[in-house]
């Protein structure tokens, strides 16, 4: 019926195209969809299912307030040892994990697991909650990440502590078989020295970094967490409503 009314050289066009509307991939720019999750949680089945719906829906919202929809998400599960691989980095757009990592946490966040966690400078733990990944340069660690904490009282003192994701050669297999756990850093989630171009790469230019561990009280009180999209959209709907009326 609508094909009717179209010029055939648009209907053409929406014919040829169609096939692919219905194929596009979900995305954080639009609404938080559970197919999105769905299809990482495949590609990455040993991340707790809970997580990465958290991971996506805090990712989601800051999207909803301004924060610029990334291609890529890493996901650090700080409640699993050290010892093990629990840091994971999907691409979004093809809904598919591209790496999953050992990372290092502070020395004063625990010795095998991170118990404790700190927005305070020089206290030596591992922050917690949604980052963004923001420049790459070339420091006392190498080549390295800086991130920027979106949420306020949690993590958003990350650049003034140079919370930063580099390379360390205590995050190594190795260190695993020997001690147990891989060395910790001074808060910083540091990687592999043989992955940190690759994941500085896929990560810099404003991707979104998430750090879970179950703290009920950042769980209850986040507000990427915890908020009312639809509010937020239609608040953001009516502002730039109202701006189009003054100018």
């Amino acid at each position: 019926m609508i094909l009717r009314h179209l010029p055939s050289r648009f209907s053409v066009l929406f014919l040829a195209l169609f096939p692919l509307i219905l194929s596009s991939p979900p995305s954080l720019g639009g609404g938080f969809d559970e197919q999105l999750v769905v299809q990482l949680a495949r590609s990455a089945p040993n991340l707790d299912p809970g997580v990465l719906r958290s991971a996506v829906r805090a990712s989601r919202c800051a999207v909803s307030t301004g924060v610029e929809a990334p291609e890529r998400l890493a996901v650090i599960d700080f409640s699993l040892p050290s010892s093990e691989e629990r840091m994971w980095i999907f691409d979004l757009s093809e809904q598919k994990l591209m790496f999953r990592e050992l990372v290092a946490h502070g020395k004063n966040s625990g010795m095998t697991t991170a118990t404790d966690f700190s927005n305070v400078l020089n206290s030596y733990q591992s922050s917690i909650g949604l980052f963004r990944a923001s420049e790459s340069y070339f420091g006392k660690h190498g080549y390295s990440l800086r991130l920027d904490g979106l949420e306020t009282g949690i993590n958003d003192r990350a650049r003034e502590r140079a919370i930063v994701i580099h390379g360390a050669d205590y995050v190594d297999p190795s260190w695993v078989s020997a001690h147990g756990r891989i060395g910790r850093s001074h808060g910083c989630p540091a990687v592999r020295q043989g992955v940190i171009k690759n994941v500085v790469d896929n990560l810099k230019g404003g991707q979104l970094v998430f750090k879970y561990y179950p703290d009920q009280k950042w769980l209850q009180s986040s507000r990427f967490l915890n908020c009312d999209e639809g509010k937020i959209l239609s608040s953001a709907g009516a502002s730039e409503a109202g701006s189009r009326r003054v100018l």
